[in-house]
């Protein structure tokens, strides 16, 4: 049974491959304990965030948090950014689609920009 709940208290599990990727039900659930500013893809293989700041140094900020939980969790997005916009992307590459490290992950980052 899958655990939805508190996934910002979660750790990244190593992921190789040998796994399916989650099923568009499971997605779905996962998502909506998120923030509701993430967005999945209509092939259900990837999830992402968009930010607006006001400035270069808040969205380099956020950046660096985003950063810093990928190398804490071992779980790395695609992150694209320009003066004050950025986009960060989940999916987890050995199984070409969303995994549970995904959404904790996107929890993570949606728990540090409350703070």
């Amino acid at each position: 049974m899958t655990n939805f709940k508190d996934l910002e208290k979660r750790k990244c599990v190593p992921c190789e491959g040998g796994i399916e990727s989650l099923k568009k039900d499971a997605a779905e659930k996962f998502l909506s304990k998120l923030n509701k500013d993430w967005k999945i893809t209509d092939d259900y293989k990837k999830i992402y965030k968009e930010f607006k700041t006001k400035n270069h140094y808040e969205i380099i900020s956020i950046v660096n948090m985003i950063a810093w939980i990928s190398h804490t969790e071992d779980h790395h997005p695609e992150i694209t950014f320009h003066y004050n916009t950025a986009k960060v992307t989940y999916y987890t590459y050995a199984i070409n689609g969303l995994s549970e490290n995904d959404f904790i992950c996107a929890a993570k980052i949606d728990y540090f920009i409350k703070i």
